[in-house]
This record gives C-alpha cells, structure tokens and sequence, in this order.
C-alpha cells in the first residue's frame, strides 16, 4: 500500500547535478505510538514538528529497528548487516567494531561527502578499533561509550577522542549535554551548506535517566499535571526533541537548501514501559525495548525531501536499519563503496514513488541475547532469542530450550494468537532461516565501562 497525498509529481527522478544532503535522526526509546501522526500514546503528548514531517513526507507503517536495544540497533543500522552478521551483538557497552567493518558514514565518505556525527556513539569505546573517526566520519562530538551516554549532566564529552571539558553555570563543571550536542549538529549543517553533507543525530532523549533543565519550557506547563515526575520529564524530553527537529527544518531553510536536504526521523528500538506503562507507548504491539516481540523493534520513521518524495505519503514497505545504507547510498550515488556482503535493500523506489520497482526482502531477521557476556554464546545455548518475519509471517522465541511461535501480523498485530501447531511447514520453513543467518560473533574484551548509570 502505497498512499500520496499532494501535487508532486509521483515520478520524481534522482538525477540531478546536485547531491543532496542528509540529516538522520535516530532518537532513543521513543515508542511506536509516541508521535502523534502514529496514533499518539495513551496520554497524547504533543509532537507537532514530527506530525509535520509526516505531513511533508513519507511515513512508514513497517519499520522495524535493526534489534530491540542500543547498541546492537545501531551496529546494524551503521553496517547494514542484520544481528546474525553484524559485530556488536550484546548491549553492555564498549563491544566495538572491527577495523574491517565498512560503514555508510564511510560509503558517503568514499563519494566526496563531509560526514558528521552528534550524540550516541555506543558501538566502540575510546582507543578501539571503532571509534566514529576510523569509519568515516569527520568529526564525531558526543558520547562513545554507551553506559557513559545515560547521563545527561557529565562534566565532559568527546570530540574525535579528544575529551572536551564542559564547564557549565556559575561555575559549575556540568552541562546538559544535549543542548551543547544539538548545538554542535546545526554548526555542522552551518559549515557545510555549501557542500554535500551527511549529519548523524543519535540523539540520547528520551532515554532514562530521565532529567532535563529546571527551566525547560514543558515542565513549566506540566507542573500541575498529576503524574510521576520521571513521566513528566520523559514528556517534557519528547517535547525537547520535537522542538529540536522544528528547529532543524528552520535552519535547512534559513540557509536555503531545505528542497536538497534528505531528512530521516526514527527511534532506535521500541519503547520501555517505564513508569508502570504509565503512556503506553508501545500501543497494540506485544513486548518492550529487550524483546524480540514487535513492541521491542517496531519503530516510528519519517523521511522528508521536499518536491522529491510526495508530502502526505504512506506506506507499508517492511524496513528496517539494515536499508539504511543501501538507501543512502541510492540518494547519494555512492552505491560503488558499499561492501558486497550486506543484508539491506534501497528503499529509494518507494521514497521516490516507484514503489512499483522496489526490490523487497524474502525475511527480515533478529536476535538478541542477555545471559552473560553475549560474546560467549552458541547457537545451542539457552540465551539467545530469535524472530524472522516474512511477508505476513512472524516466528519468534524469547529462549533457544522453547518452541517457536508463529503469528499472523496481518491478523494479529498484538501476537496473541499462536499458530504453531496449525502451520508446522511454514515453522520449519522459517526457523531455517533462523539457524542459517546466525554466525557466531568475533570475540572481543570488554573495555572497562565509564562511570555513570547503567540503564538498558
């Protein structure tokens, strides 16, 4: 199903003399239903500059995450391998790539692209082999280790390795440390107008710890709200992105180059019911950021191209991280530098109303494992869950001892209803695709993880 909705031509073609840029937003924990142009959470918080992307672009109603927890999602997302093939498997923090791994920031690199990052490495320490600048990035300012990106007030940052102190008011050695992230990012965009640019924003909100400023414009207009405080703060964090990204549109078209500017906004992963499920954010999907079940991996995601992909537009194309570099690198003509060994497909057809010529996946495939170090694990031990979806199929078992699950998605979104016993051939047909696309990671030593909170 592919809907539109507006005058743009449905034919709309990729040469052009210009290459576009491309921002990517990738936000933490956000659920399924949060936004409000997916229906909105149990209590309807406001996200109008994400309702208005989707008024100007294209949403997608199958969107899965490359697995249902940080760091493994954006291994995927950043390889374009699925979590059989891709390096960082397990979510302690500091399991990093290998010098070998190729990635899209290193694709649009290879094409001439200035590539920057800004906010939630988590796929290497310091002093690994992958560390954002050794894969293609320019310049990358943020967190690297993901147990060190849980805290929003820190007394420092990094910038290519380099620690950068923040001395924040009155002499205080703190900041918040999105702003001063959110801020770096729009002075990439600033520096580079004038060039074809990659901006990567792994922005840590709204993920726990839950803070934010005490002047922060939301929590004022919440105060009277009978909530838990941790809920107000996580609305007033969605509310903080939400501005966050209006603000990223305003820029593009300050510096008037918003109609060549690629604009993606998702979620790494499902959403964490918190708070006693206190907004629901994951909706009618089953399951929770940690699990294989869709409410772990099904994510919101936008893109906007003003005049190239139509505004209003929907569809239901099944996607997820690992087309995240072969689609960009369609948009951007640099397809030459991928890797040959990678599970995405472009999704460029549909984004440029041509779905009628979309490749599209025979399966999409996940695992996950959190019994121990997940660098010990074996396709017979117990920990590691698995899911395959194909067409409207969806096998999944949160255990390797238990027998597999069968659901139809196009039935059954809430995976209520297994159908195992009824369907033994399709089972056996998919739980083949399971065993075949695990291959056992490359082992490594966990670094030592910095001080700080450490939340899922």
């Amino acid at each position: 199903m592919l809907s539109v909705n507006g005058c743009i031509n449905a034919q709309s073609r990729l040469n052009t003399s210009v290459k576009p840029n491309v921002v990517f937003i990738i936000v933490d924990d956000l659920g399924p239903v949060d936004p409000g142009c997916y229906g909105g959470n149990k209590h309807k918080l406001p996200t109008p500059n994400i309702d208005r992307m989707a008024a100007e672009g294209m949403l997608f109603t199958q969107a899965y995450s490359g697995c249902c927890v940080c760091a493994p999602a954006r291994s995927v997302l950043m390889t374009g391998k699925h979590m059989g093939h891709t390096t960082v498997r397990g979510n302690l923090g500091g399991i990093s790539l290998l010098a070998e791994d190729v990635t899209v920031a290193e694709v649009l690199k290879n094409g001439n692209y200035k590539v920057g990052g800004f906010g939630k490495w988590g796929i290497a320490a310091i002093g690994t082999p992958g560390v954002p600048e050794k894969h293609g990035f320019d310049e990358f300012f943020g967190y690297y280790h993901q147990i060190h990106a849980h805290n929003y007030w820190t007394d420092y940052l990094w910038h290519n390795s380099r620690k950068v102190e923040l001395k924040g008011p009155k002499g205080s050695k703190q900041r918040y440390t999105h702003h001063v992230i959110f801020e770096r990012a729009k002075k990439f965009i600033r520096d580079n107008k004038h060039q074809p640019f990659f901006c990567y924003c792994p922005w840590t909100p709204p993920h726990g710890s839950w803070h934010i400023p005490d002047d922060d414009p939301t929590m004022a207009e919440l105060k009277d709200k009978p909530w838990p405080k941790n809920a107000k703060v996580y609305a007033a964090m969605v509310a903080m992105v939400d501005r966050h990204l209006g603000e990223i549109f305003d820029l593009l078209k300050e510096l008037e180059i918003d109609d060549n500017t690629v604009v993606f906004f998702c979620s790494d992963n499902g959403g964490y019911p918190a708070f006693g499920n206190f907004f629901g954010s994951n909706g009618p999907y089953r399951g929770q950021k940690t699990n294989l079940y869709e409410g772990g991996i099904r994510i919101p995601l936008i893109a906007r191209w003003p005049g190239r992909i139509a505004a209003g537009s929907e569809s239901d194309l099944l996607w997820y991280f690992a087309d995240v570099m072969p689609t960009l690198a369609d948009l951007t003509g640099t397809t030459e530098f991928m890797p040959d060994d990678i599970d995405g497909l472009s999704t460029v057809p549909t984004l440029t109303g041509r779905s009628d010529k979309q490749e599209k996946h025979e399966f999409l495939y996940w695992e996950y494992t959190r019994v121990g170090n997940w660098q010990k694990y074996t396709y017979e031990k117990n920990g590691l869950q698995q899911a395959v979806r194909m067409g409207k199929w969806k096998l999944v078992r949160l255990k390797q001892n238990v027998p597999f699950e069968l659901y139809d998605l196009s039935k059954d979104i809430g995976e209520k209803n297994d159908l195992a016993a009824m369907y033994p051939a399709i089972v056996n047909k998919m739980a083949t695709i399971a065993k075949q696309q695990h291959q056992e990671p490359v082992p490594q030593t966990e670094p030592p993880a910095p001080n700080g909170k450490r939340f899922i």
